[in-house]
């Protein structure tokens, strides 16, 4: 029997076929930070002095809601200068090079992730997108964890947590309004289904210990602002919904701590449930 953690293909039915029926409106988060995703996948997108950048580029056949949105918001998305990626999977690099080809973007990914292409490109998951077309790409900068990037006013530094993938990986943001100065923190890799019984048989690689590892090491981390790399981690849908009444819907300083004690009730449960299967 298939673990009810693994991947199903069958749950992406909407995203494949008719993608527009995920349409969420793109709205400005705190500051210069806004969300550009849609009910399935979260894409963010900063405002700097030398440029956009982006996080996350989302379902291959959600590469129209992405462009359409950060043209809804008054940007031009040929001014990406950067493209960071939480991790390697489809689901986040589907419009990495469309959107290169528009602007000249230069590619982030973590270096066990760029390692992962290279060695292993199939944990990269594409033969899951279906019929949409979609290569694996070369990434511009391999990012290792501590690295720091600076875009004028705005740094983002780059916390290695392997687990979902190899080379998963946070972002910590800073972002501003006025004089007020935030930390939005991405995370970089939530997701239970490359962990599971099912997959470690399939793709032969075992990364639990690394994902535990990684969990405790994020709830050493901090943020003001949690976002998640897929909309439901955060609520993204629900906050958008409040931000008619409360601008600073997306600021909850606890919220990066308690999602990731949570995450790790998970695990451990998803754990003793399939023991049993070892």
């Amino acid at each position: 029997m298939a673990s009810k953690y693994a991947y199903n293909i069958n749950n992406l039915k909407t995203m494949f076929e008719r993608p527009y029926e995920l349409r969420l409106p793109a709205v400005r988060v705190f500051g210069n930070l806004y969300f550009v995703g849609n009910q399935d996948g979260a894409s963010w997108l900063v405002d700097t002095e030398e440029g956009l950048l982006l996080f996350d580029t989302n379902y291959p056949t959600a590469a129209s809601l992405l462009i359409d949105s950060i043209w809804s918001l008054g940007f031009d998305p040929r001014r990406i200068i950067a493209i960071f990626h939480t991790h390697g999977h489809f689901d986040h690099f589907g419009a990495t090079d469309l959107i290169k080809s528009l602007s000249g973007a230069r590619t982030y990914l973590g270096i066990e992730d760029a390692r992962m292409f290279r060695d292993r490109p199939e944990l990269a998951m594409i033969q899951d997108s279906r019929e949409a077309w979609l290569e694996i790409f070369e990434p511009d900068v391999e990012v290792r964890d501590g690295d720091v990037f600076t875009f004028g006013s705005t740094t983002v530094r780059a916390v290695a947590c392997p687990g979902h993938s190899p080379g998963a990986t946070h972002y910590f943001i800073s972002v501003t309004d006025g004089n007020q100065s935030l930390t939005a923190g991405l995370n970089g890799g939530a997701g239970l289904n490359t962990l599971c019984v099912d997959f470690r048989r399939q793709y032969g690689v075992d990364w639990r210990e690394d994902f535990l590892a990684s969990i405790h090491r994020s709830l050493q981390e901090t943020a003001d602002i949690f976002l998640g790399n897929h909309t439901g981690q955060n609520r993204a849908q629900e906050k958008i919904q409040a931000l008619q009444e409360n601008p600073m819907a997306f600021v909850d300083p606890a919220e990066w701590t308690a999602f990731h004690k949570d995450l790790e009730r998970r695990f451990l449960i998803m754990c003793a449930e399939e023991a049993e299967q070892e």
